[in-house]
């Protein structure tokens, strides 16, 4: 793709995401993004087949999005142990960033009652940010910073914890687990280091 089609699909992805937020994605037409966009309708159906598709497409941008503050963890500069510090807080700041938005983006709340696509994409995102940080941890081994066992752990624990931490800010229902969120945030960026780092090399956030 050229740089002046690429300009062109990301002009209609913008003009796509403005209109499924104030007009709902069932109210919004071909020819709404077209007008809006000053696009023909010939030119949208040049990059795009039909409505859906254009809807996915923002939806995995979105998703891309996310992935790629993790991205530029991964690929900085940082030493390895700052890295995973700096990676853990980030994915805290995604799911309430996440879940803040969704009390104020119309976008954000039609794209949640579309469950089945919503899950795909989250798929997709936490297949991207799975292979960054195993990644990271390998880079994190191989400098013996990181310890090779508990580093083959440490991604399913990760995995699975913030699945848990996704579902309590969801439900806001942190009270029950008796702790707050901040408190949450760092007890967990702590654990995992003490957990992952070879005692030799530990370094306390």
């Amino acid at each position: 793709m050229t740089a002046i089609a690429s300009k062109t699909r990301e002009r209609l992805l913008d003009v796509a995401r403005q209109l499924f937020a104030s007009n709902g994605v069932e109210r919004t037409t071909m020819n709404d993004i077209a007008t809006a966009s000053d696009k023909g309708r010939r030119t949208i159906y040049t990059y795009f087949k039909n409505k859906k598709e254009i809807y996915d497409a923002v939806i995995e941008r979105e998703a891309d999005a996310i992935v790629k503050r993790f991205r530029d963890i991964v690929c900085s500069d940082l030493e390895p142990v700052e890295m995973l510090q700096a990676y853990i807080r980030a994915r805290f700041d995604v799911v309430d960033e996440t879940i803040k938005a969704s009390t104020t983006s119309q976008l954000i709340s039609y794209i949640t009652l579309d469950h089945k696509r919503l899950e795909r994409i989250r798929l997709l995102a936490v297949e991207k940010e799975r292979g960054l940080f195993h990644s990271m941890i390998e880079n994190g081994i191989a400098r013996g910073v990181f310890d090779p066992e508990q580093g083959a752990l440490i991604p399913a624990i990760h995995q699975m914890f913030f699945q848990g931490v996704d579902y309590c800010h969801l439900c806001d229902n942190y009270d029950g687990l008796g702790v707050d969120p901040s408190t949450l945030r760092e007890e967990t960026v702590r654990f995992l280091t003490n957990t992952i780092v070879l005692k030799h090399t530990e370094k306390q956030p």
